[in-house]
């Protein structure tokens, strides 16, 4: 083992941590004074307060950030993990290009209504037509989701992609498993059961707000292609927390 393993966490998780931390902080106190960040082997140094009331604002200043960074920094390891995966598919993305792409979606997606198109005119199998429709409607909107992101990742900057390439791409993430338990009743308890109870908890905790569960309630019933609505809505503002976090991680990591 290392020396530098061997000092208080100085490698590893903890000292990844500590280093993030550090950061973080660094950028918290230079909103208010000035070099603060990365000033450790600069030849000017640290700006250190003097006077009693720079003294009382600077320490003030680190002690809220010091608490705020005890509620964000477990966001910054959400978006940690968000950037590893989304770089995945963005490699999947720059393998096969945009065209590549929604041409793979809309390949499997078309099979997939096309199978159930057909399945639902035999006599053995019993499929309604609004599940084929709520098929073929899921699949024609994962479809342009997948290329909606995968343009709006490649030619946007960073606002573009928190934006609009993070809620497509959770559209087109979330769409596949639902659409298959609307069409697959083994897969209802494990899909579209958690789904109810979700919206559920959402509609007596979330949505109480200005009495909008209860228009909810008394306008829509969550049964069939609502569930893929549902997720659809979903899929923006949990987009939206997913390139937050990541531009976060950013911030604090920034990637090669």
């Amino acid at each position: 083992m290392s020396t530098r393993s061997r000092r208080g966490g100085g490698g590893g998780v903890v000292g990844a941590i500590r280093t993030d931390l550090e950061r973080l902080h660094g950028a918290w106190m230079e909103l208010a004074f000035p070099r603060q960040r990365g000033r450790g082997h600069s030849v000017m140094g640290k700006w250190k307060p003097e006077t009693l009331p720079q003294k009382l604002g600077y320490h003030g200043w680190s002690v809220l950030g010091t608490i705020g960074l005890l509620l964000l920094y477990p966001f910054t390891v959400i978006g940690l993990a968000t950037r590893f995966y989304a770089a995945k598919l963005d490699s999947t993305r720059t393998r096969f290009g945009i065209v590549g792409v929604t041409g793979v979606a809309l390949l499997g997606w078309g099979l997939l209504t096309l199978a159930w198109g057909a399945m639902s005119y035999t006599d053995q199998v019993n499929i309604p037509t609004d599940a084929v429709l709520a098929v073929a409607a899921a699949s024609a909107v994962a479809t342009v989701s997948t290329a909606l992101a995968a343009t709006f990742s490649k030619v946007g900057g960073r606002g573009v992609t928190v934006v609009l390439a993070y809620p497509f791409a959770m559209t087109a993430l979330f769409l596949p498993p639902v659409v298959a338990a609307l069409v697959t009743p083994a897969l209802e308890p494990y899909i579209l059961e958690p789904s109810y109870d979700f919206a559920a908890w959402a509609l007596d905790n979330v949505l109480v707000v200005g009495g909008v569960n209860e228009y909810l309630r008394s306008n829509y019933q969550l049964e069939g292609a609502a569930y893929a609505a549902m997720w659809f809505g979903l899929s923006v503002p949990i987009g939206w927390f997913l390139g937050i976090v990541v531009a976060l991680a950013n911030v604090v990591r920034p990637s090669e």
